[in-house]
């Protein structure tokens, strides 16, 4: 339990790094809903939407002039849209590989938002209890090398994902995060 969250062990105990060489940014392209957006994320790209543009793939581009910049999942919550049932609509796609539009645009100075923070945290995915939110490791074949990576490089999932970690939950809770696990291992 780290103020208001609670934090599955995984994100201690299992070890991860992309390896965009080996899963081709799949995570992006395969599932069955888009990408989590918080509802302030949905003005932002709707604020942003000009500057993104540029970067998308046509089918995505098509997606989101007809539908807009989110969706709904079977729960009701707000996603990024699909094309073709499939794809995130801001994917593009270089040497084989999926990239994010949003985020292109980001690292070209063009927008100060990087990403949605869904796509920014995963493999870690945020659930919404009655008073708390869970902070979970999820598991999918996708990501199988990048399992293989952080074992190699010994770099336990809250150690990857600090950067994103911070965004979400600012530097005190990481702070909090990392004693309460380094506290774990020397008792």
């Amino acid at each position: 339990m780290i103020d208001d969250t609670l934090v599955s062990e995984e994100l201690k105990n299992i070890c991860f790094s992309c390896d965009l060489s080996q899963c081709r940014g799949d995570c992006c392209v395969e599932g069955d809903a888009g990408a989590p957006l918080e509802e302030e994320e949905i003005s932002i790209l709707e604020d942003y939407l000009s500057e993104i543009k540029p970067y998308m793939a046509r089918e995505g581009l098509e997606v989101v002039e007809k539908n807009g910049v989110f969706d709904y999942d079977v729960d009701g919550e707000y996603v990024t849209p699909l094309v073709n049932d499939r794809e995130c609509a801001f994917v593009y796609f270089e040497n084989g590989i999926s990239y994010c539009a949003i985020e292109k645009a980001w690292l070209e100075g063009k927008i100060d938002f990087q990403k949605p923070v869904s796509c920014h945290l995963y493999p870690v995915r945020l659930s919404k209890l009655k008073h708390h939110t869970a902070v979970n490791y999820d598991r999918w074949d996708i990501c199988k090398t990048a399992l293989l990576k952080g074992k190699q490089d010994k770099l336990p999932l809250y150690k990857y994902l600090k950067t994103p970690l911070i965004r979400k939950f600012g530097t005190t809770w990481y702070q909090k995060l990392v004693q309460a696990f380094e506290n774990d291992e020397n008792p």
